[in-house]
């Protein structure tokens, strides 16, 4: 079906409809890997007959890219509590450890869904550009709040940058690698330190 034959819900009913069969499809994506999955399985988990997933969604395929998308916005909300918090110059350290708490606490995908998605960030365009907007919006969120609070340190835009990657590679860490033989909490204080002396 194309984009424009696609039913755009307007009644509370039809937006709560297709919200559920959004939410029910990622969830099931992630639970049991993107291609493990099919619409019909989709429909039965929503409630709905597999005619109204297409009312609403082009194919599987759009349900997890639109999944995709409310996921990564999700991971910007740990940060984006900070938007209006004044952080004291000696709060860096408790601001960052937060940050990657709150941030590990909305990583939320199996091990495996994970490890698949990152497979099609690399062969599939779509997919590996909604990771390059949430970085490109997590950086540009985070260089709003150094500014607001003073830190406003030369290539600030290139430090965040680099901060946004430092945290997601921790937080994609602890959330799913999981190695037994490392400390994560000493991992943790190393890679804010790393954070506070690149801002200083």
């Amino acid at each position: 079906m194309k984009e424009s034959e696609l039913r755009q819900p307007i009644q509370k009913r039809a937006i709560e409809k297709r919200k559920q069969i959004l939410e029910c499809g990622f969830n099931l994506i992630c639970e049991k890997g993107y291609h493990n999955v099919d619409c019909i399985e989709i429909a039965k988990a929503s409630g709905v007959s597999t005619g109204t997933v297409y009312q609403y969604f082009k194919d599987k395929r759009d349900i997890f890219l639109q999944g995709l998308k409310s996921y990564s916005d999700s991971l910007l909300f740990p940060i984006l509590e900070y938007k209006n918090k004044t952080i004291k110059p000696d709060g860096l350290e408790s601001f960052f450890k937060n940050a990657i708490n709150s941030n590990i606490k909305v990583h939320t995908m199996s091990q495996s869904t994970h490890e698949e998605i990152m497979a099609m960030r690399h062969s599939d365009p779509e997919v590996n550009k909604v990771f390059q907007d949430f970085e490109v919006e997590a950086t540009n969120v985070l260089v709003d709040i150094l500014k607001a609070n003073g830190f406003n340190t030369k290539d600030i835009y290139e430090k965040c940058h680099i901060i946004i990657g430092w945290i997601d590679n921790l937080c994609h860490e602890l959330a799913y690698h999981k190695h037994q033989e490392l400390n994560y909490k000493r991992m943790t204080d190393m890679v804010v330190n790393s954070i506070i002396h690149l801002l200083s």
